[in-house]
């Protein structure tokens, strides 16, 4: 029986594991666009961000259209978003970065 009670203790903590990897702390970017293909490299870029704490108080403005303004951009090409989240969001910064001219 003792020979038993190891794997399965293992079993269940990698399980368990790979369930609640990046709750402690993630930070990804990701794209937004979906279209590559003709994509070119845009010479600007603008960002906006929205965060919240202790998942009750949250604040600021992660739009499309505030980046666009806080980066000067009049056509936009693609986008990005950035998540931060600290200890299963209890800090949570959510950052969209534009690039266009």
């Amino acid at each position: 029986m003792r020979s038993l009670f190891f794997p399965l203790n293992l079993a269940l903590i990698l399980t368990t594991a790979g369930l609640l990897t990046g709750c402690l702390y993630s930070n990804v970017r990701v794209p937004i666009s979906t279209e590559f293909r003709k994509t070119q490299v845009a010479p600007k870029s603008g960002e906006a961000q929205s965060q919240s704490i202790a998942w009750l108080v949250a604040w600021g403005d992660a739009g499309l259209q505030k980046a666009a303004e806080n980066g000067k951009l009049t056509t936009l090409n693609y986008a990005d978003r950035a998540i931060l989240n600290v200890f299963f969001g209890f800090y949570m910064r959510n950052t969209t970065i534009v690039y266009g001219e």
